[in-house]
């Protein structure tokens, strides 16, 4: 939630538990809290930026130049994503190509349908491209006789492409 002052912010802070508390719900007390998060201006810096369900909340200016709130990829949650790519490409390295590229495109499908919103397409495609990167080191590591050079992974790449990432919401 946000709130234009303090006081509300406050006054919300002490009556949402007991709102919760009728429905025999809680909240949790290292997840929950004031931020303070304030819009830059003359003077002022504002007041950086936080993470919230994957995402870095920020101020930056839009294109008619006012401030406005933007979102992008959290970098551990980026990070953590390629990491289990990562593992994946690894363990099933050695399955039929055709299978590996169905099972990534499904996998960049759900990272796209969560991910892509406005204003964060560069982190999404920055993670295809890892992806891309990640899938080539894993099928050039399946022999030990054959190498996976960058023109036979652009061949490979022509006849399995990954869908292209659609804007899933504004």
């Amino acid at each position: 939630m946000v709130f234009c002052s303090k006081v509300d912010a406050d006054r919300v802070m002490e009556v949402l538990p007991k709102r919760f508390g009728r429905f025999g719900l809680t909240l949790h007390p290292e997840k929950t809290g004031l931020i303070r998060f304030t819009r830059p201006g003359p003077g002022n810096r504002g007041s950086g930026s936080f993470d919230f369900l994957g995402f870095t909340h920020y101020w930056a200016r839009s294109r008619k130049g006012n401030w406005v709130v933007k979102q992008k990829t959290a970098k551990d949650r980026f990070s953590r994503a390629l990491k289990r790519i990562g593992q994946w490409c690894r363990t099933h390295r050695h399955w039929p190509v055709s299978e590996q590229h169905r099972l990534l495109s499904l996998k960049l499908r759900g990272h796209a349908q969560y991910y892509y919103i406005r204003g964060n397409s560069s982190a999404v495609s920055r993670f295809y491209h890892e992806v891309r990167s990640i899938w080539r080191k894993w099928l050039n590591r399946r022999s030990q006789r054959s190498r996976m050079t960058w023109e036979r992974f652009t061949r490979l790449r022509k006849m399995y492409p990954f869908p292209a990432p659609k804007l899933a919401r504004s």
